[in-house]
């Protein structure tokens, strides 16, 4: 994809979606970390139902440190992978309180010292609660950067890499959140929208799905 067509691509998402939002629930920077944590390998829709409760109760690290590892297991069972997140939640939330006042670090390499957190949970924390451009590449906008011909790659680093090199600046802020909402709502899986897709026309999939009489 050439330099004016991925300015495009950006400009029609834009217009989609002019305010794109993360869907996952939270009061403070502290719960979008726990509710990006929690959401490896589990929906958004998931997460939010689980720690719907929670929130009201915890909001800080000290409050979930206090809530204690049973108690939280006993929010978040409906979570995949249940038992190794609340085990992960209640460690990062005391390397926050002995090492960060509390709380949670704008830089990338602290925030990837946090159990559980990996390289897209701190991007993605950056992101919506720092502002940050930054790309956290998940399964979507791998599939949607490889598909499209956007910023082919074999890892999510690589599709990472080559996002943040050809994404103009202009729309490194909500590209996140375009390509991720893009992925999950129209550039499907299984079965893409491409009929009803704004940009049918820049993408480079050769297995466009036809559209339906």
């Amino acid at each position: 994809m050439k330099p004016a067509e991925i300015d495009s691509f950006f400009a029609r998402l834009a217009e989609q979606r002019p305010e794109p939002r993360g869907e996952l629930d939270s009061v403070n920077t502290y719960t979008l970390l726990v509710a990006v944590v929690l959401s490896a390998q589990a929906t958004d829709v998931g997460v939010n139902r689980a720690t719907r409760a929670l929130f009201r109760e915890v909001a800080t690290p000290e409050e979930m440190v206090a809530l204690g590892e049973e108690k939280l297991k006993d929010h978040i069972r409906t979570i995949g992978l249940f038992n190794a997140k609340a085990r992960n939640v209640i460690a990062l939330s005391e390397v926050l309180i002995e090492h960060h006042s509390g709380r949670v670090p704008n830089d990338r390499a602290a925030l990837e010292a946090l159990p559980g957190v990996g390289r897209k949970t701190a991007n993605v924390v950056m992101n919506i609660a720092f502002g940050e451009p930054v790309i956290a590449v998940d399964t979507h906008i791998f599939r949607v950067a490889n598909r499209t011909g956007l910023a082919a790659g074999t890892t999510p680093l690589a599709v990472e890499r080559g996002l943040d090199r050809r994404v103009p600046d202009r729309w490194k802020l909500h590209a996140h959140h375009w390509l991720i909402l893009h992925g999950r709502y129209l550039c499907k899986a299984r079965r893409p929208s491409c009929p009803s897709c704004p940009v049918h026309d820049l993408c480079q999939f050769t297995d466009k799905s036809p559209a339906v009489d």
